[in-house]
């Protein structure tokens, strides 16, 4: 599968994994950290959600609306995702993917989004997360990756799947009600895949100008050392479901 239908059928799985699609048409979603809102148009088109996105990024916004058809229930807003603006319990269902590893404090990530989740609502999160230090600490070499990791996509830290799952567990508004599983044998091969694409798509990075091509070709190192990464099991991708 080619790198877009991979994402595209990533989305389908968690949904499906996380029961989401028990939810019926009309359902509230809070999409946490929607990107580009990529995720948002498809639980509003294949599921029939009102999806809401937020991201602390304007251009991110900006994007997502351009992409997005008027008739889709979308609605994209600039926000942080460690002070949500909705009232508690204001979602059916909350979805954040790979948004955690940009939270300098996983616990106020982890509060707001189950805050904003009503009783009985459903919970579904992915994220990149390291091995367990606490079990297996990380040697010098591996140190040295983690910390370039971290500089090159300006994340403030990595934690493990079983730090995370603890502190969604142990949130009132979860009522312990969380299984987490680490899915890198099935997201691994993305990470050449996303190269691949590039090599695929090339006029859509030239389209971008010049600073956009010199991006793309810096980030090919930082891509290749997270599949290797991944590849040993320093990190781990973390998938999360629960109820409100």
């Amino acid at each position: 599968v080619d790198f877009r239908n991979a994402k595209i059928q990533f989305v389908h799985e968690l949904v499906k994994w996380s029961e989401i699609d028990k939810l019926p048409k009309g359902s509230r979603i809070l999409d946490v950290g929607c990107g580009i809102g990529g995720s948002s148009r498809i639980l509003a088109k294949d599921y029939g959600f009102n999806v809401t996105g937020i991201t602390i990024s304007p251009a991110q916004v900006k994007r997502a609306r351009e992409l997005t058809p008027s008739e889709m229930n979308c609605n994209f807003q600039v926000m942080d995702a460690l002070d949500l603006k909705f009232e508690d319990g204001s979602f059916d269902a909350v979805w954040s993917v790979e948004a955690g590893a940009h939270m300098n404090d996983k616990k106020k990530f982890a509060d707001e989004m189950l805050r904003t989740l009503r009783p009985g609502g459903y919970f579904a999160l992915a994220d990149w997360n390291s091995r367990d230090f606490r079990v297996y600490p990380p040697s010098f070499f591996e140190k040295l990756v983690l910390k370039q990791l971290l500089e090159q996509w300006v994340h403030p830290n990595f934690i493990s799947i079983n730090e995370f799952a603890n502190i969604l567990k142990t949130n009132k508004n979860s009522a312990g009600r969380i299984i987490s599983e680490n899915w890198n044998l099935y997201t691994n091969p993305s990470w050449y895949e996303s190269i691949i694409e590039g090599m695929r798509r090339p006029s859509a990075i030239f389209s971008l100008g010049p600073l956009a091509i010199l991006k793309s070709i810096r980030e090919i190192p930082t891509i290749l050392l997270m599949n290797w990464a991944f590849g040993k099991g320093l990190m781990q991708f973390g998938v999360y479901k629960g109820r409100g």
